[in-house]
């Protein structure tokens, strides 16, 4: 298996005061830790107005830590295109992937947070549309180094080239969430590769692979597991108090989440977001299938993953860098081989 990280990080904290940004910078030096323990990537979300100082400015974050790192693999999980101009992004993209060698992926979709759609004065049916228009644009933007034109609905350029051209060819990958058959259908289609989510249970986790491997090789693609990488919640703990904590703690965090999301009459405006999917299934579904427990619980949860075709996880951490250097030492040698086209 190949194991990275999921990350959401805040500027600050109550303890840390308003203004440090100290826990940009410990976001910092857990990846720059993480790649010494041998894991291979790390993704990091976009969110704005959340009033919890989390991370905005995701791609200069990025690029941050490209200068920190060497082979450790950087993406967005995700970018969410509604908001950005697509031509502006397409050359942000570009630099980064040259500044960090080729280590650039890029992670795409279309947002779900009430919030923030409100925030940037956004119809929020407007985010599907300009989705579409924004892909079909970085598209064509990403892989040419010839100048052309583009007039869309939203978006409008004349006589463009993007500059500079990226170091990966014909772009960086394009990764996609995606959680139901029509979407997971569209990403096969469409050669992106896919983000799974870190709430679903293994059986489902396999039934969506299956049908993306499906897809794929109904047109003509050739299907690797490291294409599709699912997200899952991880904390090691000392014993069930611990553990029960830590869980508690988690479901804090998602239900402040979930409250920023939703419109104001407390539904979801997409049905189907990942979070909301399962914010109204009961207490404690969004950690129902979280890796959450001791050494051999976690080892038992991993095998059911890799057992239902996971084959690359990235993991929102709980409890910091030592979290991740048990995982390093008490579970990554048992797992951590990837299948043999993961070393291509």
């Amino acid at each position: 298996m190949r194991f990275g990280l999921f990350c959401a990080p805040q500027a600050s904290t109550a303890t840390q005061g308003p203004e440090t940004g100290a826990g940009f910078h410990e976001w910092l030096d857990f990846n720059v830790e993480a790649e010494r323990l041998g894991f291979h990537s790390t993704f990091l979300v976009e969110h704005h107005f959340t009033g919890w100082n989390q991370s905005s400015a995701t791609l200069m974050m990025l690029g941050c830590l490209a200068m920190r790192t060497t082979h450790l693999r950087i993406g967005t999980a995700v970018i969410v295109l509604p908001w950005h101009n697509p031509a502006l992004l397409a050359e942000q993209v570009t630099t980064l992937d040259v500044m960090s060698k080729g280590r650039f992926d890029f992670g795409i979709g279309k947002g779900y947070r009430h919030n923030e759609f409100v925030g940037f004065a956004m119809p929020q049916e407007e985010a599907e549309p300009r989705f579409e228009e924004a892909i079909e644009f970085l598209k064509r933007a990403l892989s040419s180094q010839q100048r052309f034109s583009y007039q869309g609905r939203f978006y409008k350029f004349d006589d463009v080239v993007i500059e500079p051209p990226s170091y990966q060819r014909p772009h960086p990958p394009f990764w996609v969430g995606a959680g139901n058959p029509v979407t997971i259908t569209r990403a096969a289609s469409r050669g992106f590769n896919l983000i799974l989510d870190q709430y679903a249970s293994p059986q489902v986790l396999g039934e969506r692979i299956a049908l993306y491997r499906k897809v794929r090789e109904e047109n003509g693609m050739r299907f690797d597991p490291m294409q599709v990488v699912a997200a899952r919640q991880l904390y090691i703990g000392k014993d069930k108090a611990d553990i029960e904590a830590a869980r508690a703690r988690q479901n804090a965090n998602v239900q402040r989440t979930i409250a920023a999301s939703r419109t104001p009459d407390g539904k979801g405006a997409q049905a189907g977001a990942h979070v909301l999917a399962y914010a109204d299934k009961g207490k404690g579904a969004t950690e129902e299938h979280a890796l959450y427990g001791t050494v051999d619980q976690i080892a038992h949860q991993l095998d059911a993953l890799r057992s239902a075709g996971v084959h690359y996880i990235m993991f929102n951490v709980q409890g910091g860098v030592e979290q991740l250097r048990r995982f390093s030492r008490e579970l990554m040698p048992a797992f951590g081989t990837p299948p043999a086209q993961a070393a291509e």
